[in-house]
């Protein structure tokens, strides 16, 4: 059955997003970022990719693309990946996988490491930064050998402005509701109604734009004990889900461990990972 072309109107005249068009688009950001757009997704697409013509006074798909791609900066493309990303997330998330965390799992890494040996943790995607911070606070909070071990958290994203608001760390009450309230108060301070984060958390974090479907930036990401990959697979195809997982195999320590997000399964993804089932959680570990 064939799709019904989609008409969005702007303020002047109707643009166009054929199924040509949609199609075109949808490989082109598949190739550049790993993300792939089913059908059901096309009104989301389309609507964006209508306001960004606009925005930048072209009055159809075709004038607008090739403006895109060949742009010399690539600030139009980053703008694009900016708009099609979708970045919903708050605090202490899925908070099991914390506590499995500073458990077993830290504990076991920890037992493998050299004296003085730093534990490196990666978070991906930052999103608007409430991820890698409750790494930080559950650290500081409930992890014992915090006073004893090195830690190095490293975060990064695809999307320019949401680590623009990782650094800022300013967040809504509904970004915060799940934090305790003695936590809340100790590492936030309330500016109106919204909270800003402590500076020492802040530079806590080293937040760096990453796309990972970009050998080129992921290779620096290597000796990494504990990856947290949360909910962003669910938006790639089987063989961008593949790549990730070879990135991420390729990036961990041998018997580092990575936790994905609760509707998502590495063992449908890739045999590189062996299941490990903790009483807080699921992980999939890289074999010694």
């Amino acid at each position: 059955m064939a799709r019904v072309t989609s008409i969005l109107a702007a303020p002047d005249a109707e643009i166009h997003i054929s199924d040509a068009d949609f199609d075109r688009f949808r490989d082109f950001f598949y190739r550049k970022t790993g993300i792939h757009f089913e059908d059901g997704k096309r009104y989301f697409v389309d609507k964006r990719l209508v306001e960004r013509i606009e925005a930048t006074g072209h009055d159809n798909f075709r004038s607008y693309f090739t403006f895109m791609r060949f742009q010399a900066s690539g600030e139009e493309l980053q703008e694009l990946i900016n708009r099609m990303t979708v970045n919903e997330t708050y605090f202490f998330r899925e908070e099991y996988q914390f506590k499995c965390m500073v458990g077993p799992v830290l504990e076991e890494i920890v037992r493998y490491k050299r004296p003085g040996e730093p534990v490196r943790i990666w978070s991906i995607p930052s999103s608007t930064g409430e991820e890698p911070y409750s790494i930080a606070i559950y650290l500081l909070e409930y992890w014992p050998s915090i006073a004893s071990v090195d830690v190095e958290l490293m975060s990064s994203d695809i999307d320019s402005q949401v680590l623009a608001a990782c650094r800022r760390g300013v967040y809504g009450r509904r970004s915060v509701q799940q934090l305790p309230r003695t936590i809340l108060g100790k590492y936030f301070t309330a500016t109106g109604d919204d909270y800003r984060i402590s500076r020492e958390l802040v530079d806590s974090v080293q937040f760096e734009q990453v796309n990972l479907n970009n050998p080129a930036q992921t290779r620096k990401y290597r000796h990494i004990d504990l990856i947290f990959c949360r909910n962003l697979l669910i938006y790639f195809n089987d063989a961008s889900r593949r790549l990730a997982a070879e990135t991420f195999y390729d990036a961990l320590n041998p018997g580092g461990f990575i936790f994905l997000g609760h509707s998502e399964s590495m063992s449908r993804i890739s045999s590189l990972f062996q299941v490990r089932k903790f009483p807080e959680a699921i992980a999939y570990q890289k074999p010694r």
